[in-house]
């Protein structure tokens, strides 16, 4: 039998037979804890491989449906996308991507971030960058929902800013923030630009009449990207349309931009803020979670003698026990709620 994984991994990634172990017990044994179901594993398996913490084994038996709160989630802990929605609506969905960065005529790199909304065709923004940096991106997007109001979901790549392969589920400070304003994500699936087919066909058309020639500088080529804005959105015809502009069809949200909401558990033990470093401090340990939750403050409950579930506005982000002193994550629970 090969040795366990080293604390901090996931769940899913333990040994096959522990796994089964575990499984097996607490479907002898259906009245057991995870505690309880750890002294099975250090009696049967001592010396032969390392014993998984609590919330480890907690975390498998949410997994496979075996304890009171377990509901059906996706599994997904790499860059897999997420159910995608119709939009049918304008406002239900937005797309937003970064264009292919090209070169400028000072030879500086225009990274051009688009958004679209995927029911009206309607060009929202685009902004000529100098890289893909977070923050000029959220800012390009809080002064969208100043003037447009909040989507339902924005669907994107899984690349940054929009997604973190380094952060939690994937998350990136940019997502965090638009959960936090009732947003959902929406991620397509690597390799798959068609599940973004309509914002991938809009850049065509900005690549050939917006960036061919360049502009010199940033300022120009921002010019550039102005004028075809407002030619693609109220006077270019759209076959999808019925021939009628974007401008036509689109209206603003209704739901307008107010900042952010408080956050309430109301139905958990405690809250905790996390740090800047991406920790908690539950009886004076500090445990691990996600610097992309910098500042945020999550819900924690009690589960089991010893287990604390861990959540983050709606969304159980894990278990964690003072033993291991890390997040054990389960199955990601963000994406499209259908």
């Amino acid at each position: 039998m090969r040795p366990v994984a080293p604390a901090g991994r996931y769940a899913n990634q333990l040994p096959e037979q522990v796994e089964r172990l575990i499984i097996s017990t607490r479907k002898d044994k259906p009245h057991w804890g995870a505690r309880k179901i750890r002294e099975v594993l250090v009696r049967k398996l001592a010396g032969d491989v390392r014993i998984p913490a609590q919330s480890t084994e907690h975390a498998v038996l949410d997994r496979h449906g075996l304890v009171s709160r377990a509901r059906k989630r996706r599994r997904a802990h790499k860059a897999e996308g997420t159910p995608l929605s119709a939009g049918l609506a304008p406002n239900d969905l937005w797309a937003a991507d970064f264009k292919g960065e090209f070169k400028l005529g000072n030879r500086q790199y225009c990274y051009p971030l688009t958004v679209t909304d995927h029911a009206s065709r309607f060009l929202l923004s685009c902004e000529a960058f100098d890289s893909t940096k977070e923050k000029p991106v959220m800012e390009a997007f809080l002064a969208l929902f100043k003037e447009r109001g909040l989507p339902s979901a924005i669907r994107t790549d899984n690349g940054l800013p929009f997604a973190s392969p380094n952060g939690l589920y994937n998350l990136s400070k940019l997502s965090v923030w638009w959960l936090r304003l009732g947003i959902g994500i929406e991620r397509i699936k690597p390799g798959h630009p068609q599940q973004n087919g309509r914002h991938e066909r809009m850049h065509l058309t900005l690549k050939k009449e917006a960036t061919r020639p360049a502009g010199m500088n940033s300022l120009q080529q921002q010019a550039k990207f102005d004028a075809f804005v407002r030619e693609f959105n109220e006077e270019r015809p759209h076959e999808a349309l019925a021939m009628k502009t974007p401008a036509e069809v689109y209206r603003p949200s209704s739901r307008h931009y107010r900042g952010l909401p408080d956050l309430d558990y109301p139905f958990h033990d405690r809250d905790a803020l996390v740090t800047a470093c991406g920790r908690i401090c539950m009886h004076r340990k500090k445990i691990n979670v996600s610097t992309v939750l910098a500042g945020q403050k999550l819900g924690i409950k009690e589960v089991e003698e010893g287990i604390w579930l861990i959540s983050f506005m709606s969304y159980d982000l894990g278990y964690i026990d003072l033993e291991q002193r890390t997040l054990q994550t389960i199955d990601n629970p963000f994406g499209t709620r259908l």
